[in-house]
Order: C-alpha cells, then structure tokens, then sequence
C-alpha cells in the first residue's frame, strides 16, 4: 500500500502493527528515487543531478535500529550500488567524517551526533530529497523533538517527508501538520487480525512476586520448543542485575542497556542473532525496531510503563509471520497499571492470576517439563556464552562502559621519572644534603665534582643563637664540674629562638656575669644554676615565648594569694613571668635547692615548681622581695633592676 504513494514523491505517515515490513516500506521507494552512477550511465538520469553529498535522511530513536536499518538498506540496495552510512554516538567521529568525504547517498542517524556533524559543518543537509522519521512517537516520548525541529530547519523546503510508527498518538498528527504537505495517512492491517496486537503472538499474564520472579524466568526459559528470548526490565540496574543472575544459574545471557558502551551493546546483539546467546536481557532501547529471527518468548520482567511500550515489547516475536509467546510478570504495586493497560488495549487480562514459581498451571500453559528447577542442567549447556564474542573497538567518546580498552601491559609502560625534585631541603636535594653532612675521610682527597658543602638548616634558622651557643660553650668550660648532658641539652634548646628581642636582652649578661664557683649539675629533668650561671637564665625566657599556653595557669601560680589577679593578654604575662627568673638566678641558693628550682620546659611544670623558686629567693636575700611580678612592667625597668641586682 505505501510503495506507489511514495514512488510518487507525496508524503505519507504510515502506520501498521510490529513485525510487517515498515523498513522496506519507506527504504524501497528511498533506493530507487536516489541518483547513482549506473542511472547516469543508463540515461536515466542528468550527470549534474550526482552528487557526493547526501540525498535521504532516515532518523531513528536509538543506535540499535540505526545499525539494523543502515544493513537492512544495505542488503536492499546491492544491485544498484548505492551508499548507505550510519551516524549515531558511541563511536568515533573520524570514521564517519572520512565516510561523508568520500560521498554518502542514504544517511541513516541518531539525532545527537547528526546535529554534532552538520554543527562542525561535515554533513551536507542541503541536498537531501527525502525525509523519513521512523519511530517518530517514540522520539516524541524520549525528548527528541526539538533536535528533530532543528534537524527539518535545516532541509530543503521543497522535499519528501514519511512518517512510520506501530503507533501514531495525537503530537505525531500534529507535528505532521506542521512540516508535510498533504500527507496520506496508511493503516495497513490484516482483514482476519483484530485487535492492536498479532494474532500469531499467544499472550499469558500472571501476577508475580518480586522475589520469586528469577525463579521463574528461570523456569520459563526450559519450556519444550523454546528458542531465542528477550527479557525486558524497566531499569538498567534491574537488566544488568537479572543478566549476571542468569548467567551464574547456566544460562547464555547478555546484557542491553544504557550503562553500557556501544561496544558492549553491539556485541551483546551481535551474540544473540548469531546464536552464542539465546538469552538477551534489556531496556527499552530494544523494544523498538530490533528484528531477530527465530525470537520465539518475550517476557515482561517487569510491567511496561504503557500500552505503546507493551506492543512494542511484544512486537520482537511473532514477526513476518512467525508465531510466538509473550508473558507479563505483574508485581503486585504494578497492577493498577496493567488494568488501564488491558482496557485500552481491549485485552482479556483484567485480573492476572496469583503465580509463583511451583505453580501447576504456569507448567500447562508454558509447557513446561514436570520437575524443573531454577538451574539449567549441565547437559543443555551449549551455547558459547558472551564471551566467545569479540568486542570490536568503536572509539568510543563516552566514558561508561568501555570493556574493550584494555590497559597496557607493566612492561610496555614507559618508565616514570623519579620525582626528585620534590624532596629537597632549602633548595638542595636530600642527597647533596647527605654528602654535606657525611664528613669525607682524612686520606681521600677531595673530589672535583663534589657537590659543596651546604650549612646545616638548623643552624641557618638561628643566627642570633650562634653567638649564644659560643659564649655557653665557654661558660661551661670555666665550670669546674658540669655533667656531660648539659652539653648536649644546652644546644639544642638554643636553636628554639622565638622571642627575638627577649633573647638579644639576655645575651650581654651572660659574658659580663663571672663563672661561678658553685657546681652545675645537670639534668634532663632538672638544673641546678648558680646565681651567676648565664646559659640557662639567658634561656628560660626563649623557651617560654615559644610555647603557646593560656596565661592564667602561670599568674596563678607566680601571683601572690591576696593580691587579685586582672585579665590582660597572654604576650604581657609572658614576659612579665620571667622577671622572677632573673631575681631567682642571682640569689645565691644552695645547690640542693637550686636543683629543686630549675623549671621544666613545659609551662605546666615550671608554674607547679614557681613557688618553691620564691621561697628560696626570699629565705637567700632580702633583695629578691621587690621581685614580685607586675603585669605592666616595662623591659627597661626590668633590665635597670637586673643590672642593679647583679
């Protein structure tokens, strides 16, 4: 019915149940309207009418049909030679855009990458004849209709436009009027088929529980005369999830869905039209169009969403004749649903029956063999399974699902470069920092590429603790008896300079202070100083300044009992602590109770140990009395005292 219309050049929406031949019904009269070399050398044809550039456009929902049609076309077009290219996403662009170089006469796409390469100007559109829409409602329903309203603005005005769909609602009808002229509407149906479903399809719906619904698939899927089968699920997760189900219970199984790359989706369909997977596992995205031959069960996993949905399931058996089982598992929650599904469709489904997996009548109807189990036996297990097919690498562009990138061996990895550079100390590598701090022996000469010694960082930090690390060395020298641990503590804490001015105030006393008679002792808990040891009193106020703690526990401790103490800031009392330091260090104090009064370097232990230090002030002299902290003395007065004192 649709071939003379279209020969004619009129526009036409076809319509016409799953399964009849709609591919052919617009590619034929497309095939024959295209120009062609042979038609130039028949003299059928003008020799200015060839062009390289495209003239038919066919667009498609999704990839799956794009790829059937395009070799549908392929198939048809042999004898006249014409050029037939498929653009869809998921691949690379290179090879298509070399393809539209070398000159295309049909054109079969997707609307996303067709608008992608006419964007970036590699696809011509302005020479295109003819436009077919194929599963336009369902373009309607997935969003496609304003890149599809982009695509048409950019035809020719004057050009042949055929709708075809299994379904036409009423935004097809309206999107008709806008862009035909005149279309001839086509309703082909049988004169013996009622109703909108194939006569030749047997229908069976049982209500099911979600947890039993694998046993069951299972089950159904070892019914005498069972061939190829697809399940269809609502979700990508639900598909992946019943495809790895399968597959572990014995089952050839593959997966089609939108989490997966086009590589993975062609080899799954590519598997199950050649036999190594009888079980195919999918979305939507292959409810529509998909001609497998020799599909004998569709099942319903899950309630569709419509009554489009539900012919277009149902449509991928019983084709071209061929009879075939639909079933439907209606969940419990999905039942409202499949009830506006019944009665539009005019079924006799109403009230599906309570089924579960151990039921007698799902054995009848099915025929299934009495004793299945949910595990298909070893002996039936034939088929080679999904991995027996190769996984073609397309380029994908898209980052999801890409199982065909392996990843490059260890050994082929080309070989990182240290990162050296990062690990360095003040400017210099760790390795030129060893060298330096590594004395070379006194029988090796030095070498000419040796890198120069560098001075140590702890030395650098502290310049002003040199000259105050000097003057202690020869402070201890003049001591009679000094333990071999003040050495090595002494040093080390002066290279903790953090109160800079603190430190210069205190560093002239230590040379004009004469050495004292008095032992030394010390410790690393505690030091006992004499009243003109300079090394730890020039010390004590760094190793303060630099610890950061809350001042009240050393005004509690230092203050007297009556005297109130006032909030000020933590800097003030800092400095003001270490006045009594200083009265404490030149009071003459026996060395038992000078061992007892040297602080420890935590705060804490120096503000327990304050009060004993005072006593011992007051009891040596009286003139360790007017020592008493002030909170808001200044450091003149205090070094004007401390000289006074001395």
């Amino acid at each position: 019915m649709t071939l003379p219309v279209a020969l004619s050049g009129s526009d036409i929406i076809g319509q016409a149940k799953t399964g009849t031949g709609k591919t052919l019904g617009f590619g034929l009269p497309l095939l024959e309207r295209v120009t062609v070399p042979a038609d130039v050398e028949a003299g059928r044809a003008a020799p200015e009418k060839l062009t390289d550039a495209p003239q038919a456009l066919i667009v498609v929902p999704t990839r799956e049909l794009c790829q059937q049609v395009t070799n549908d076309l392929l198939t048809a077009g042999k004898a006249r030679n014409v050029r037939v290219l498929a653009i869809y996403g998921g691949r690379a662009y290179e090879p298509q855009v070399e393809a539209l170089k070398k000159g295309v006469d049909i054109i079969v796409g997707t609307p996303g990458r067709l608008l992608d390469l006419a964007g970036q100007r590699k696809l011509d559109l302005s020479h295109i004849r003819a436009l077919v829409l194929d599963e336009a409602d369902e373009m309607l329903d997935l969003g496609f209709l304003p890149d599809v309203e982009r695509i048409i603005t950019m035809l020719p005005a004057k050009r042949q436009t055929m709708l075809f769909s299994a379904t036409m609602p009423g935004a097809v009808i309206s999107l008709a009027r806008r862009y035909m002229s005149q279309p001839t509407h086509i309703n082909a149906t049988s004169p013996d088929d009622e109703g909108t479903t194939v006569k030749n399809t047997a229908q069976f719906v049982y209500r099911a529980h979600s947890m039993d619904k694998p046993e069951m698939v299972s089950r159904i899927l070892q019914a005498e005369g069972r061939g190829l089968a697809m399940i269809f699920c609502r979700t990508k997760r639900t598909a992946a999830d019943i495809a790895e189900q399968l597959e572990k219970r014995g089952f050839a199984s593959g997966a089609v869905h939108g989490d997966l790359g086009q590589g993975a989706r062609e080899q799954a369909l590519r598997a199950f039209r050649n036999g190594k997977v009888d079980v195919l596992v999918c979305t939507d995205v292959a409810a529509r169009g998909i001609d497998v031959e020799g599909v004998t069960h569709v099942i319903n996993y899950q309630s569709p969403e419509d009554e489009k949905t539900y012919l277009h399931r149902i449509g991928r058996t019983g084709r071209a004749g061929a009879k075939g089982t639909a079933i439907t598992l209606v969940d419990w929650d999905d039942i409202p649903r499949w009830q506006l599904i019944n009665k539009v469709l005019d079924l006799k489904f109403p009230d599906p029956a309570e089924t579960y997996s151990t039921s007698p009548h799902l054995y009848e109807d099915l025929g299934i063999p009495a004793g299945t189990k949910g595990v298909l036996p070893r002996a039936e297990r034939t088929r080679a399974g999904l991995r027996a097919e190769e996984i073609e690498d397309l380029g994908e562009t898209g980052g999801r699902g890409r199982r065909s990138a392996a990843p490059a061996p260890r050994e082929e990895r080309p070989p990182r470069t240290p990162r050296q550079r990062r690990r360095t100390r003040g400017g210099s590598s760790v390795e030129e920092n060893a060298v330096a701090s590594v004395p070379a022996p006194a029988t090796e000469a030095p070498r000419e590429d040796a890198p120069e010694p560098r001075t140590p960082r702890r030395r650098r930090r502290t310049r002003a603790a040199a000259e105050s690390v000097a003057e202690a060395a020869v402070a201890v020298a003049e001591t009679p008896a000094v333990k071999p641990a003040a050495e090595a503590t002494e040093p080390v804490a002066e290279t903790k300079p953090r109160r800079r001015r603190s430190t210069r105030a205190a560093a002239p006393k230590v040379s004009e202070a004469p050495a004292p008679a008095a032992e030394a002792v010390v410790d690393f808990q505690t030091v006992a100083v004499s009243a003109p040891a300079a090394e730890p009193v020039a010390t004590k106020p760094r190793r303060r300044a630099r610890i950061v703690k809350p001042a009240d526990e050393v005004d509690f401790q230092i203050a007297p009992p009556s005297e109130p103490v006032t909030e000020s800031r933590p800097r003030r009392r800092t400095r003001a602590a270490a006045k009594p330091k200083a009265d404490v260090a030149t009071a003459p104090a026996p060395a038992e109770e000078a061992a007892e009064a040297k602080p420890r370097r935590r705060r804490s232990t120096r503000a327990a140990e304050k009060p004993e230090a005072a006593a011992v002030s007051v009891t040596a002299t009286d003139e360790a009395a007017p020592a008493k902290p002030r909170r808001r003395r200044s450091r003149a007065a205090t070094a004007v005292s401390e000289s006074t004192e001395g």
